[in-house]
């Protein structure tokens, strides 16, 4: 992904809410099946780690983008940003590919 992809992402992301939270409970297998799925229908999602939650914020990011096989976009504070294209080509709804 392109410094510019990333930037264009950001921008999509910043209207955005925050969908999920992850808190003292950790990153369970049931989150990961609905970060997955939410990833399929939206493709670009923003989630926040509490502050009682045993990871940071980049630490979170970064396994549940390893298990689901997305790209972080970024990682601000609490809040991170993922991104997957739909594995339907007929859902995608962001094209990054006109983008350089």
């Amino acid at each position: 992904m392109t410094s510019k992809q990333r930037a264009y992402l950001r921008s999509l992301a910043s209207t955005q809410d925050t969908i999920f939270q992850i808190g003292k409970g950790g990153i369970s297998e049931e989150m990961l099946r609905q970060i997955s799925n939410a990833l399929e229908a939206r493709e670009l999602i923003k989630l926040r780690v509490l502050d009682n939650a045993e990871y940071g914020p980049g630490e979170a990011a970064n396994e549940i983008a390893e298990a689901l096989s997305a790209d972080v976009v970024t990682v601000i504070g609490t809040k991170f940003v993922l991104f997957r294209p739909s594995s339907k080509e007929k859902n995608r709804k962001i094209d990054l590919s006109a983008i350089k």
